[in-house]
């Protein structure tokens, strides 16, 4: 059997592709749409620039956007063209030729490949970028800000080293109520608390004031009390940790989305889960698209009565409770279920299952 691409591989990739992009641009037109009439009255009352609007945020928007539709609209591609060539006696014909049902899902999977490739390119590199400014012309022109950037921070910045601050506020970035505990094995072995922790942004370290400083002796036996009005330190604490939002982690790259794992790893940080979330979905999305072309070709590879129209149906239900169940997925991380890795992958394993039984009935 020839693999070489013939005029059938040629002709599905086309319609596979075609219709892939026409779709997507359609809908997100209409998102553009939906999102510019419910956000124009904070583009007028806050004198949002023309160009940040079109350049910082809908360029911004498309990428975002177009990838979280990308499954929605493999699976109804699929089903759509698919199904017009069964009802017009195409795949019949295709098999009739010596054509095997196998071969024939070759410029299907070539065709998914591609997407899957984009979807991946475009969360490593694109859109975490693309985020980033988004996110910073909503801080600025759509949400309202809170004074507070954090409350009731722990922290363990090395091992050994605790971090409390019991608030934090962004318009003076200054930390109240601060401590700093060290310890060894089961001992306090120092600790300082300070009324207020301004950041000084020129030398990147902290300034504490008004510090009551403890070194212990023998455990919490004796311990040594110094008061100071003033302590100059740098730490593993910048400003940016408590500038970090949920999400902070969507606007990273794909290297410092992993040093930011294995940092709060260490710390302990409970809002590692939202970290480890974009992180197994970066990858788990793109491969979204294999699975909903398999069982695209297999639900509308022959011809039913209801003819394209029961087919649509079938393939917009599918998608939409796959695209569902990615989200409810994420529940079972932040609900200590499941590991992050299970969770987020979990859709893709059923589906998959799904995909291959699908597959070996409708060759048949």
């Amino acid at each position: 059997m020839s693999w070489k691409p013939k005029k059938l591989d040629v002709y599905i990739t086309k319609k596979f592709m075609g219709t892939f992009f026409v779709a997507l641009l359609l809908i997100i037109g209409i998102i553009i749409i939906f999102d510019l009439s419910e956000k124009v009255d904070d583009f007028v009352q806050k004198k949002a620039p023309l160009q940040a609007i079109l350049f910082d945020y809908y360029l911004n928007f498309i990428p975002y956007y177009m990838n979280m539709f990308s499954p929605l609209f493999v699976f109804i591609t699929v089903i759509f063209f698919t199904s017009r060539m069964a009802a017009n006696s195409e795949i019949v014909a295709i098999l009739s030729c010596g054509v095997s049902f196998h071969r024939m899902m070759v410029p299907y999977i070539f065709s998914a490949a591609i997407i899957a490739m984009l979807s991946l390119s475009l969360n490593l590199w694109v859109i975490p970028r693309a985020n980033g400014v988004r996110h910073e012309f909503e801080n600025s022109y759509v949400k309202k800000r809170n004074a507070l950037a954090a409350e009731n921070v722990r922290y363990q910045i090395n091992p050994g080293e605790y971090v409390y601050v019991q608030s934090f506020s962004k318009w003076n970035n200054t930390a109240y109520k601060f401590s700093l505990s060290k310890i060894e094995g089961k001992n306090l072995i120092s600790k300082i608390e300070a009324e207020t922790a301004a950041w000084d942004s020129v030398a990147r370290r902290w300034t504490l004031k008004k510090c009551f400083i403890r070194d212990m002796e023998n455990g919490v036996l004796q311990d040594k009390v110094t008061l100071r009005d003033r302590v100059d330190t740098t730490l593993t604490l910048t400003i940016e940790d408590f500038y970090r939002r949920n999400n902070t982690v969507q606007d990273l790259p794909q290297d410092q989305l992993t040093d930011l794992i294995k940092m709060q790893e260490m710390r302990g940080d409970k809002d590692i889960k939202y970290a480890l979330i974009e992180y197994h979905n970066r990858f788990a999305l793109p491969f979204s698209a294999f699975i909903l072309t398999l069982i695209g070709v297999s639900l509308s590879s022959k011809k039913k009565r209801g003819g394209l129209g029961w087919n649509l149906a079938i393939g917009i239900a599918l998608s939409f409770s796959y695209i569902l169940f990615m989200r409810f997925s994420e529940m079972f991380v932040f609900t200590d279920t499941m590991p992050a890795g299970l969770a987020i992958w979990l859709p893709n394993i059923i589906y998959a299952v799904v995909a291959v039984v699908l597959y070996k009935i409708a060759p048949k």
